[in-house]
């Protein structure tokens, strides 16, 4: 065990990524792994990118990995994915991505699948953030499936929200809905050649203005940035320097006012429930379905002849000998 922590310590990507891999599929050594290296992460700066569909994440997260490797900065990227139906694994996976990248010791891409988690985001990623922090990568960049409300669990995660936006496609009602105004740190409208471009940049505008101080710890307001297309290399390359700038400011910020340690304090919540889960009710659903139990359970429901309050209860007496 303490040979894999050396080899991720040093960098090396096959055993990184056969422990996700393993994370993924729960199991129990690889959370036993997860114990030694937890004490050792805490130094990467995690970058969550979220937004619709098609909003050309993917693009503009290739084009940061350049930027901020022309900084000297390495970086790791998880693409969390939409799940296979047929293999439950990520359906676009990281062979698809970024391949210019492919070559580069300094970075390293991994597809997670979401298998149903809710909110587009994959049940290993959290321990996936830690297992590059630990290969020692300065940045961690995070792109989430774009589906859902449930879309702004990516702040759990993340020191530096940014959220992708595009003209044409009523995102600046997708915005409110989806909470999204609540977590950007840095709002991106991507592809600002496109008809709407100004009519988007407004309403963000509006939204900002009508939120309250509280909403912008230490005056942090989010910036508006405006991505040009990605086939147009000169305005998209400088647009890109202007957001790698951005989230370094960002970051200096959150250092500057002492708000990184209310990010890791979140974070570390979200954690422990997750870990919480994972050795008290996985077990017991586990045995739940081993003796059948939980589907004779599922056919009283149907029913009606019980409650699922009522078989809670019992369940919680039995096993964690609740009174």
């Amino acid at each position: 065990m303490m040979e894999k922590v050396k080899k991720i310590k040093s960098g090396d990507v096959r055993t990184a990524s056969r422990l996700i891999r393993h994370l993924e599929d729960g199991m129990a050594e690889a959370r036993a792994t997860m114990k030694h290296l937890f004490p050792l992460t805490g130094h990467s700066h995690v970058i969550g990118i979220t937004g619709s569909p098609g909003a050309g994440k993917s693009t503009l997260i290739d084009g940061l990995v350049e930027s901020f490797r022309k900084k000297g900065k390495t970086v790791g990227v998880l693409a969390v994915d939409p799940t296979s139906p047929f293999t439950g694994g990520a359906i676009l996976g990281d062979r698809i991505r970024m391949q210019r990248h492919a070559e580069d010791p300094g970075v390293f891409v991994r597809s997670l699948a979401t298998r149903g988690s809710l909110g587009g985001l994959a049940k290993a990623v959290g321990d996936a953030i830690h297992i590059m922090d630990v290969m020692g990568k300065d940045i961690v960049l995070v792109e989430t499936v774009g589906t859902g409300q449930q879309e702004v669990d990516i702040i759990n995660h993340s020191h530096t929200v940014i959220v992708v936006l595009i003209p044409g496609m009523g995102d600046e009602i997708q915005a409110i809905k989806a909470g999204i105004l609540e977590i950007a740190d840095i709002f991106v409208i991507n592809k600002s050649d496109r008809e709407g471009s100004s009519k988007l940049r407004r309403e963000l505008m509006a939204m900002l203005d009508m939120a309250p101080l509280s909403s912008f710890p230490a005056g942090w307001r989010p910036p508006i940035l405006k991505c040009d297309n990605a086939f147009e290399p000169d305005g998209f390359v400088k647009s890109l320097e202007i957001m790698s700038q951005t989230i370094d400011d960002h970051y200096q910020h959150l250092i500057k006012h002492d708000l990184l340690g209310t990010r890791v304090h979140r974070k570390s919540a979200v954690e422990l429930n997750e870990a919480i889960k994972c050795s008290v009710l996985e077990p017991v659903l586990a045995k739940l379905v081993a003796n059948g139990e939980l589907e004779c359970m599922i056919e009283k429901l149907s029913k009606k002849e019980t409650d699922p309050y009522t078989l809670a209860e019992e369940i919680a007496k039995r096993y964690l000998k609740a009174k």
